[in-house]
């Protein structure tokens, strides 16, 4: 059973990489929630590593990294939706203050915007225009760090930022010197809105890369790309506290490179992606949500290499996984009661899939 009515259409928004040179960087497909086939609408053209989108929660806007992974500043991009189309159009763009932008995020208010680049160490911040404009950045943070691993925690990469659900608080996850890096969020400052810095260590050699926060807010969940490892943390008193380790990779491998992590839109149960380079898989996770733990639900194939990005339908009843290495986006139907996932024969061919976003709009709002 689907869970969209006739005035209803559900989009989903794929953002690649376009090997460093401009083409065709977002793709926008209708959604069939009963079928789980896709129709191409749109395609955005003469982009440059449009490799990282985060759509507003109303959904009337979608934001975009450009020139990640180049050797000049990147840059964040605003668009409006036209949901009755299926398209997007160019709203404005502006320089991201730093080298490689991998992650974006909106506060709660979503009139801030966050952007970690992860090759200089640096997070930047955005305030967001009532038309779903960027002013260009008021703030930038640097980190100088290190930690074990050699040629990847040399020096401070930030991977990605949340905010806490009160919004008082912002988690920002560095890679390279196996910290979660917490700043108290004072909206009212005019150039210092991030302030009071405190950190979390993690294990040494883990990487922190991306980070969910459980919807009742009192749990959060970190995925470290260089341990493979989940960690579990009670979220009290504005303070993460450890509660348990668990291995996202099935097997016991000398390299791992975990990438994504969600969790179902009704909090049962949470998923992540692992990226070989043995093994690509989504691990599957039943959520104790009187205590935060997990339980292994199990392991599924991404059927093809390097599940960089995945994301869950709206109504939870599909996860859709981009494996960037062999252009294919694979669509699973959901288990709502055991949280399984089952591969439906359609794919999405597309280069180089990095970020997938979806929402269901109301088409007789527009």
């Amino acid at each position: 059973m689907g869970c969209e009515s006739t005035k209803e259409t559900t989009l989903l928004f794929v953002g690649s990489y376009t090997d460093k040179k401009p083409g065709k960087g977002i793709h926008v497909y209708e959604f069939n929630n009963d079928t789980g086939k896709t129709t191409l609408k749109f395609a955005l053209d003469s982009v440059t590593n449009t490799s990282f989108l985060k759509l507003s929660k109303n959904g009337k806007y979608l934001y975009s990294v450009m020139d990640s992974q180049m050797l000049y500043n990147g840059k964040i991009a605003s668009f409006a939706v036209d949901a009755v189309e299926g398209k997007i159009e160019l709203i404005n763009i502006k320089d991201c203050g730093g080298l490689n932008p991998a992650h974006i995020e909106l506060d709660n208010t979503e009139t801030i915007l966050t952007s970690s680049q992860y090759s200089d160490g640096s997070l930047s911040l955005f305030k967001i225009n009532k038309d779903g404009s960027l002013n260009p950045h008021s703030q930038v943070l640097k980190f100088k760090d290190s930690s074990i691993v050699e040629n990847r925690q040399e020096t401070s990469h930030i991977h990605s930022s949340n905010f806490s659900s009160d919004n008082r608080f912002i988690f920002i996850h560095d890679l390279g010197a196996d910290k979660i890096r917490r700043f108290r969020v004072d909206s009212a400052s005019k150039d210092s809105i991030l302030q009071n810095e405190n950190h979390i260590k993690m294990k040494p050699g883990s990487g922190p890369r991306h980070f969910t926060f459980h919807p009742n807010g009192k749990f959060g969940y970190s995925l470290s790309e260089l341990s493979g490892k989940i960690t579990a943390f009670n979220y009290q008193n504005d303070n993460l506290n450890f509660i348990e380790d668990y291995a996202s990779y099935q097997q016991e491998l000398d390299i791992y490179k975990a990438a994504d992590i969600h969790i179902s839109p009704d909090g049962k149960f949470l998923y992540a992606s692992n990226r070989g380079p043995e093994e690509d898989s989504i691990s599957m996770f039943s959520i104790d949500t009187t205590t935060g733990k997990l339980s292994l639900v199990g392991y599924e194939s991404t059927y093809g290499k390097h599940p960089r990005n995945f994301t869950l339908s709206p109504c939870g009843n599909f996860l859709l996984v981009g494996n960037q290495f062999t252009g294919n986006i694979v669509i699973f139907r959901r288990n709502v009661e055991t949280g399984k996932l089952t591969k439906l024969p359609n794919e999405i061919a597309v280069d180089s899939p990095s970020s997938l976003q979806m929402r269901t709009y109301n088409v007789s709002d527009y």
